[in-house]
C-alpha cells in the first residue's frame, strides 16, 4: 500500500511538470513525435493542451540535418547529383533535373531535345509515385490500410519502370550535367504505357474507397483549413497551395524543358482543407499521366540500337580472362553490357549535349580511344573537372510538393562555391502551428500528413 501511494505521488508530480495554468484553466503539454510512423521519426510537435482541444503548438526540426549544402560545396559538379537524389527520396528524379538545370543555365548548355523530354516522363513518373507515397500513408495513418496497399502497388509499377531505365528503384542519379546517364531501353514505351493503365485502375479503386467514404469525409474535410492569402504569405507552393483556389505550378508559370509544348490543367481546390489536398494530389496524378503519353507522341526517334547483336560468350569470356578489349565495337557493348547500355556513342548525340568542356565522352570511346580517355580524365580529376563561369543563377523547378528551387554560386571552379535549396515543404510546414490551432490531437496526424513533409528535403 505504501508503494502504490508513493508511485501515485511520484505520478502527480511528473503530471503537474508538463502542466501550466493559463487563464485559470490547467493545460497539458505533450511531446508529439519525432516517433514513426505518424511524424516520421523526425519532427517534434509540442502540443499545449486544453483537454484534447489544440491551444497551441511549437513544431521542432533537425532530428535528420544533412548539411547537404555544405557538403556539396566539396563536391564535384556532376558528384553532387546522388546527393540531390536524398532531397525528397519520394521522388528524386525530379531533384535531379532541377540541380542540372541550375547547372546547365549557369554554363549556358544547350540539350538535345530527346533529353528534354526523357527528363520530362521520368520527372512525371517520379511525381506520380510521390503522390501515391503521400495518399496512401496518410490514409493508412488514419486506418484505411487497405488504400495504402493499393497505392504501394501502383508504386511498385512505377519504381520498375524507374530501374528499368536508371538501374535503381529509389536512387536514381539519372541526370547528368548536360544530358542522361543513359537513353530510354528498348520496349520502354510500350511497357510504361501499360503500367500506367494499372495505376489509373488504382486511382479509380482509391476513389471509390475514400472520396466518398463517409470516415473519410468526416476526418478530412473542413479540417487544417488555410485560406489564399495566408497560404501566400506563408510561401505555400505545390498542391498545398493549389488546395487554397491559387493556381500556380512553375511549369506553367515559368515553363522549362518542353512543358510549354504540354496539353495540361492545373488542379485547384476550393476551401484549403485537408480533403482539397488530397483531391488536387489525385488530380495531378491524372494530368502527369496525359503529360507523359503526349511526350511519348512527341518525343524525336534515337538512333537504331544493338538490339539483336549475336551473344557470343565463349568469346566474350576468353577475351575477358586474356585482359583484351576488343577492336570491334558491337562486340565491346555485349562485354560490358551493365556500362553501355544506352549509352554507347550513336545514343549519346541524342541525349546529351556535345560541349566537351561539360560532358564526359562515350564510354566505348573512352576504352577505345586515347584522346576521348584523357578528355574523360580531365572532366573527372581533382583541380580539373567540369568548371562552368563565374556566376550565380536560381533555377526552379515544379516538384511534387512545390517549388524546388536551387541557387548556384560558381567561381570558376571544378566545385561549386555555394549552393542552397529552395525546399518546398519547409515553407509549409512552418505553418502547420496555425493549421492545428483550434483542432482536435486526432486532426493533427491527418493534417500533417496531408503536407507530405519529407525530411531529406527539410532538414537537408
Amino acid at each position: 500500500m505504501k508503494k502504490e501511494k508513493e508511485d501515485k505521488k511520484d505520478f502527480q508530480e511528473g503530471i503537474e511538470l508538463f502542466e501550466e495554468k493559463i487563464d485559470g484553466k490547467h493545460h497539458l503539454l505533450v511531446n508529439m513525435g519525432p516517433s514513426h510512423p505518424s511524424m516520421h521519426g523526425i519532427i517534434k510537435i509540442i502540443l499545449e493542451l486544453d483537454g484534447e482541444l489544440v491551444i497551441n503548438s511549437e513544431v521542432e526540426i533537425g532530428y535528420l540535418h544533412r548539411a547537404f549544402e555544405k557538403t556539396c560545396e566539396n563536391r564535384f559538379w556532376n558528384g553532387v547529383i546522388p546527393y540531390t537524389d536524398r532531397l525528397n527520396y519520394c521522388s528524386p528524379i525530379i531533384n535531379n533535373v532541377g540541380y542540372v538545370l541550375a547547372v546547365e543555365k549557369l554554363f549556358g548548355l544547350e540539350i538535345p531535345d530527346r533529353c528534354k523530354y526523357i527528363r520530362v516522363i521520368m520527372s512525371e513518373l517520379a511525381r506520380i509515385a510521390d503522390h501515391l507515397t503521400c495518399i496512401g500513408a496518410a490514409a493508412m495513418e488514419l486506418g484505411a490500410f487497405t488504400v495504402f496497399l493499393y497505392a504501394m502497388k501502383a508504386r511498385e509499377y512505377l519504381y520498375e519502370l524507374l530501374e528499368d531505365v536508371t538501374g535503381a528503384r529509389v536512387t536514381n542519379a539519372y541526370t547528368r550535367i548536360g544530358g542522361l546517364k543513359a537513353d530510354l531501353p528498348n520496349g520502354f514505351t510500350t511497357k510504361t504505357l501499360n503500367a500506367l493503365d494499372k495505376v489509373k485502375e488504382v486511382i479509380k479503386e482509391t476513389h471509390a474507397l475514400l472520396t466518398g467514404n463517409r470516415i473519410f469525409i468526416d476526418r478530412m474535410k473542413g479540417v487544417g483549413i488555410v485560406s489564399p492569402e495566408d497560404a501566400i504569405a506563408w510561401g505555400f507552393t505545390g498542391p498545398c497551395l493549389r488546395s487554397t483556389g491559387v493556381d500556380y505550378d512553375v511549369r506553367k508559370a515559368f515553363p522549362y524543358l518542353v512543358y510549354n509544348e504540354m496539353n495540361f490543367e492545373i488542379p485547384v481546390g476550393e476551401n484549403g482543407d485537408n480533403f482539397d489536398r488530397y483531391l488536387v494530389r489525385m488530380e495531378e496524378m491524372i494530368q502527369s499521366i496525359r503529360i507523359i503519353e503526349q511526350a511519348f507522341e512527341k518525343i524525336p526517334s534515337s538512333l537504331p540500337t544493338t538490339e539483336g547483336l549475336e551473344y557470343e560468350p565463349a568469346k566474350i569470356i576468353e577475351m575477358a580472362k586474356k585482359g583484351l578489349v576488343p577492336e570491334d565495337k558491337d562486340t565491346l557493348k555485349l562485354l560490358l553490357p551493365n556500362t553501355l547500355e544506352g549509352i554507347d556513342a550513336e545514343k549519346i548525340r541524342d541525349i546529351c549535349s556535345s560541349d566537351k568542356s561539360a560532358v564526359l565522352e562515350p564510354k566505348e570511346e573512352v576504352y577505345t580511344n586515347i584522346e576521348a580517355l584523357m578528355q574523360h580524365f580531365k572532366l573527372i580529376m581533382n583541380k580539373h573537372g567540369i568548371r562552368p563561369p563565374e556566376g550565380e543563377v536560381y533555377f526552379p523547378v515544379e516538384a511534387a510538393n512545390g517549388e524546388l528551387g536551387f541557387y548556384l554560386v560558381s567561381k570558376g571552379e571544378d566545385k561549386p562555391y555555394r549552393i542552397h535549396v529552395r525546399p518546398p515543404c519547409f515553407a509549409i510546414l512552418s505553418a502547420l502551428p496555425v493549421m492545428i490551432k483550434g483542432l482536435m490531437v486526432a486532426d493533427v496526424i491527418p493534417t500533417f500528413g496531408s503536407i507530405n513533409m519529407i525530411g531529406g528535403e527539410l532538414d537537408r
